[in-house]
């Protein structure tokens, strides 16, 4: 399955209000959320986890006692593509 492109800056900074948990340009969208305990942290990445590989587009996860810090980017694209915004999408349906 061919990878979409990077997207443009006007076509991010389109998505961008779409998206008012996130932050970021064109290297990467960035979100920090607080979950109410460890196991919730730890939860929220299993869930993650299943939304990443049913997209098969793999977020970067830094999981610090009960903050998550994520981190998306298309490698392959060189920056945001149109499944970092799809992945944004669905990990805000997952979290708070």
């Amino acid at each position: 399955m061919p990878r979409p492109p990077r997207l443009t800056p006007g076509e991010l900074a389109a998505a961008l209000p779409g998206l008012p948990l996130w932050s970021g340009d064109g290297d990467g969208l960035r979100r920090t959320v607080e979950l109410p305990s460890f196991r919730d942290a730890v939860a929220a990445i299993v869930a993650i986890a299943d939304v990443a590989e049913e997209l098969d587009h793999h977020p970067d996860v830094d999981l610090r006692f009960r903050r998550l810090h994520l981190l998306l980017v298309s490698h392959s694209a060189g920056g945001v593509s149109e499944l970092d915004l799809e992945l944004a999408r669905r990990i805000d349906a997952l979290l708070p």
